[in-house]
């Protein structure tokens, strides 16, 4: 789990969190990688326009690196919660981050659509579901720290 799109989503979470920049070492941490590893995909992210980057202090999303963090923060709810309300897996917070910057829209609306409504999901006593919930800054949408 160290591609760019994971430390996005990472940054972005953590900006829900807290004010940044996000220090490298809290990005490593979330991650699971070493500060370096975390400084140097900060440093790609930068040249690419998508986080202002200082190798202390940390980063922070741009205009352009906030947008598409929010479409796969919109894509690891989804993921997240079909991966916890439908298939019941216990790391289902892990496997969404991992996929988040794989899944296209097209899959992230029909997996949308799977999910089952807050009524079905009671009936079914599979527990709580997005339908019709906006989860875009719930904290419970956010992957555990480690």
């Amino acid at each position: 789990m160290s591609g760019a799109p994971q430390y996005l989503l990472a940054i972005y979470i953590e900006e829900h969190r807290r004010s940044p920049p996000i220090p490298p070492g809290r990005l490593a941490e979330m991650l699971e990688r070493s500060p370096a590893a975390a400084t140097e995909v900060c440093q790609r992210l930068a040249e690419a326009g998508l986080v202002s980057h200082d190798a202390y202090e940390g980063a922070t999303l741009t205009e352009s690196g906030r947008d598409r963090a929010a479409r796969l923060h919109e894509t690891y709810v989804t993921v997240s919660w079909f991966f916890r309300g439908v298939l019941d897996l216990d790391g289902y917070e892990t496997e969404a981050m991992a996929l988040a910057g794989l899944v296209s829209p097209t899959v992230t609306e029909r997996l949308a659509a799977a999910l089952p409504t807050d009524a079905e999901a009671t009936e079914s006593g599979v527990g709580e579901s997005v339908g019709g919930t906006d989860t875009a800054d719930s904290d419970r949408d956010a992957p555990d720290d480690r």
